[in-house]
C-alpha cells in the first residue's frame, strides 16, 4: 500500500467521531442554539404609540398626586386631577400635557386679585393692570405673584412709613427714617409693630402734657391713673383718640354748671343750651359764649337804670324825687326869694350857667346857696339906687 494512501485512511478514522457527534446540530437547523451557549431573552413587544407604557402611566399618576399637593393647587385642580387618573393613562396625560395649563391659569388670576385686598395705591394699580389684559400669560401672572407684588407692595409701603415721619411724634419719626434705610423686610416689620411701639412713648408724652396744661379734675385724675399702670400701645391709643374727650366733656359739664349758679338771666340761658347741646357747644359757651353772655346781662342792667333815671336811693338825677320837688329848697314856688341858707343839697341839683346857654352845671352844695345868697343882695342894691335916682328927679321938677 502507498503511504498516501494509509495517511488519507488514518486521516478519515479520526474525523469519523467528530463529524458523527457535530451531525445533530446540523439536522436541527441553524435556528437552534448550540448546547451551553442559550440566546438572549426576546424585548416584549412594545404597546401601540397612543397608549401609554404601565411605567410611563405610573410615573404621570405621582407626577399628578404633586400638582394637586401643591399648596397653591386650588380645589377645581384638585378635582381635575382625581378625575384623571380615574379615567386611565391616556387622560393622565392629556391632564398634565394641557388641563392643567389652563387651571394654573385661572388660578393665578384669582389669587392676583386677592391681592387688591389690602394693597396700596401702587399695587392695586399694578394688579388692575394686569388682569385688564386679557394676553396675560401664565408665566406673566406667576412673576407677578412671586416678584412684581412684593416690590409694589415694598414702594406703597415707604410711602406710608413717609407719611407717619410727616405727621407722628420724635419717637415715630426717628424709628421710620431707620426703617426707610434698611430692607423691605425692616419697613413690613416697622409697619406691623415697631411703630406702635414708638407711637406708645409718644402717647405717654402727649399725656403728660395734657394733665400739666388741664385743670378739670375728672379727666387729670384719670391720666394719673392710666400712666401709673401699664398700658398697651392700643389702650394709650384708645385714650387719646376717645377716652379724654368723653372725660374732658365732663369736666366741661361741672364747669358750666359752677358758672351759670347765680348768674344772669342771658348766662343762665346761653349755659342750659350749652349743658343739654353737644360736646362742641359746652366748648363753646366756655371759650366765648359765657362772655358773650355776660355782656348781654351788663347791657340789660345799664338799660333798665337809664329808662327808671333813678339811682338805689330812688331819687332822679335832677335832685327832684317822685313829686317833681327839688329837694334843695324847703318851697318850689317862684319869686319868694327865700332859701335856708344852710348850704345842704340833697340828690344831684342842676344850675344853668351864665349867659342863657341852657346847658345845667351841677351844683355842689354849700358854693349854691352863697350864690343864690349874693344874687339877692345884689337885686335888692340895685333896687334902691333906682328908687333914689327917681326921688332926686322929682325934687328937681319941683325946684
Amino acid at each position: 500500500m502507498k503511504l498516501s494512501r494509509i495517511a488519507a485512511a488514518v486521516t478519515t478514522a479520526a474525523l469519523a467521531p467528530v463529524v458523527l457527534i457535530a451531525s445533530p446540530a446540523f439536522a436541527a437547523g441553524s435556528d437552534t442554539p448550540a448546547a451551553g451557549n442559550p440566546p438572549a431573552p426576546t424585548a416584549p413587544d412594545q404597546p401601540a404609540s397612543d397608549q401609554p407604557a404601565p411605567d410611563q402611566a405610573e410615573e404621570d399618576r405621582k407626577t399628578i398626586l404633586a400638582i394637586i399637593a401643591d399648596p397653591m393647587a386650588s380645589g377645581r385642580m384638585k378635582e381635575a386631577g382625581h378625575e384623571a387618573i380615574a379615567a386611565g393613562p391616556a387622560a393622565m396625560r392629556k391632564f398634565i400635557e394641557t388641563d392643567q395649563h389652563g387651571i394654573r391659569l385661572t388660578d393665578y388670576r384669582i389669587h392676583v386679585i386677592r391681592l387688591l385686598n389690602g394693597a396700596g395705591p401702587g399695587l392695586r394699580e399694578g394688579i388692575t393692570k394686569l388682569i385688564a389684559d386679557q394676553h396675560t400669560t401664565l408665566a406673566q401672572l406667576r412673576h407677578f405673584y412671586e416678584v412684581t407684588q412684593h416690590e409694589l407692595r415694598d414702594e406703597d409701603n415707604q410711602v406710608d412709613i413717609s407719611r407717619l415721619i410727616r405727621t407722628g411724634g420724635p419717637g415715630v419719626k426717628e424709628a421710620g427714617k431707620k426703617a426707610l434705610k434698611g430692607t423691605p423686610a425692616d419697613r413690613t416689620a416697622f409697619l406691623k409693630t415697631e411703630q406702635y411701639l414708638a407711637q406708645a412713648t409718644d402717647d405717654r408724652f402727649e399725656l403728660a402734657r395734657i394733665d400739666e396744661a388741664w385743670d378739670g379734675p375728672i379727666l387729670s385724675e384719670a391720666i394719673s391713673e392710666l400712666l401709673r399702670g401699664t398700658p398697651t400701645p392700643a389702650q394709650l391709643r384708645e385714650f387719646l383718640e376717645v377716652t379724654q374727650h368723653q372725660l374732658r366733656d365732663q369736666d366741661n359739664r361741672a364747669s358750666i354748671a359752677k358758672i351759670i349758679d347765680g348768674g344772669g338771666p342771658e348766662l343762665v340761658k346761653a349755659g342750659r343750651a350749652a349743658l343739654a347741646g353737644t360736646p362742641a357747644d359746652r366748648v363753646a359757651f366756655l371759650t366765648t359764649g359765657r362772655y358773650e353772655a355776660s355782656a348781654r346781662d351788663k347791657k340789660a342792667q345799664d338799660q333798665n337804670k337809664d329808662q327808671t333815671g333813678k339811682d338805689q336811693t330812688g331819687k332822679d338825677q335832677t335832685g327832684k324825687d317822685q313829686t317833681g320837688k327839688d329837694q334843695n329848697k324847703p318851697d318850689n314856688k317862684p319869686g319868694t326869694g327865700t332859701g335856708t341858707g344852710t348850704g345842704t343839697n340833697v340828690g344831684n341839683t342842676a344850675a344853668t350857667p351864665h349867659g342863657g346857654s341852657g346847658t345845667p352845671l351841677a351844683a355842689t352844695g354849700a358854693g349854691d346857696a352863697a350864690l343864690l345868697a349874693g344874687g339877692a343882695g345884689t337885686a335888692l342894691v340895685a333896687g334902691a339906687g333906682f328908687l333914689l335916682a327917681a326921688r332926686m328927679r322929682r325934687s328937681g321938677s319941683a325946684g
